[in-house]
């Protein structure tokens, strides 16, 4: 909205731009009036003056990589970085920021290992206001250690954090349980369940076949943002679970957030990653894509498992009118 550009304008025409009530209390020295067209206090006004004064502002910033689509822009960081906001939107202009916060993805395990489980997918928003905001992206979880590395955290600074990825369960040297996290990694056989994603960010990793499958011992794939990873069964592995693509913040429509698929001791019947960065199981070292915030694939026999996926934060916002 804005005032018009001829004709007979009043106080009353000002302060209803200016978000109050018609027929309220105004004076042409207040201060939200005086600041439509930029008078200091007690400087000569006339009404002229205001024609086609607006009361909109859009919000505004730095930091990041940054794209635009239509009305609205888009900030994107691969690595930590900072956020800064340096207007708000009032009048015609949305003060709503939309977030996508993706945490590192889980390692996967060794030795028939399951499958990383995703890093933590959450989306939301939060009202604009001028200030710097901390961004951190979480690291993928490092393979081939002893336990499997869990993924790290995401967030923006008091606004929102996602949970790094559970690791895979691991069957080389010390047996570990598959982590819970973001979303769960794949049981191993020893410990056979897989471990549990935290409503919201994501879904549970999957079940092993267990030792009563010997010699094979199929490890369960590890949870997606979408989909719990799949069990273990007989001489088959699990498939890590799919990821999404959902977010008024994702800039380009990519799917991330999927589980790593599992290894197998002995057979060549490994699981597949889950759409959107998730691993397939391997003879050693599959890897989840950066900045997807994947699991890691499992690994066969004496393979070590993947490193996961590193996270993304992406916000997005109405920076300009139609």
């Amino acid at each position: 909205m804005a005032l018009q550009n001829s004709g007979a304008i009043s106080l009353d025409d000002i302060h209803v731009e200016l978000g109050e009530s018609s027929g309220t209390q105004v004076s042409i020295n207040d201060s939200d009036v005086r600041g439509l067209i930029g008078k200091s206090d007690g400087a000569t006004s006339s009404l002229s003056e205001f024609y086609g004064a607006s009361n909109t502002t859009y919000v505004g910033g730095t930091g990041g990589q940054t794209t635009t689509s239509g009305n609205f822009k888009f900030h994107y960081f691969n690595s930590s970085g900072t956020l800064s906001l340096s207007s708000t939107g009032q009048g015609d202009g949305s003060n709503t920021v939309d977030y996508i916060i993706i945490a590192g993805g889980g390692a996967g395990g060794e030795m028939g290992g399951g499958g990383g489980g995703a890093g933590g997918y959450r989306t939301g928003t939060f009202s604009a206001s001028v200030a710097n905001y901390s961004v951190t992206v979480g690291a993928g979880g490092t393979g081939g250690t002893s336990p499997p590395g869990e993924g790290s955290d995401s967030s923006i600074a008091n606004v929102a954090t996602s949970t790094g990825g559970g690791a895979g369960g691991n069957q080389i040297g010390t047996r570990y349980d598959a982590g819970d996290g973001g979303s769960g990694g794949g049981g191993g056989y020893q410990f056979t369940s897989g471990g549990n994603g935290i409503s919201g960010q994501g879904s549970a990793g999957g079940n092993s076949a267990g030792p009563a499958a010997a010699p094979d011992y199929a490890g369960g794939g590890g949870g997606g943002k979408n989909e719990v990873g799949e069990n273990g069964v007989g001489g088959q592995a699990g498939d890590g679970g799919d990821g999404s693509n959902t977010g008024n913040a994702n800039y380009n429509g990519a799917t991330r957030g999927g589980g790593g698929g599992a290894g197998n001791y002995i057979t060549m019947t490994l699981g597949e990653g889950g759409t959107g960065g998730g691993a397939d199981g391997n003879d050693s070292y599959n890897n989840a894509p950066a900045n997807t915030g994947g699991g890691a694939g499992g690994s066969q026999f004496f393979g070590e498992g993947g490193t996961g996926g590193s996270g993304i934060v992406m916000v997005r916002y109405q920076y300009q009118g139609s």
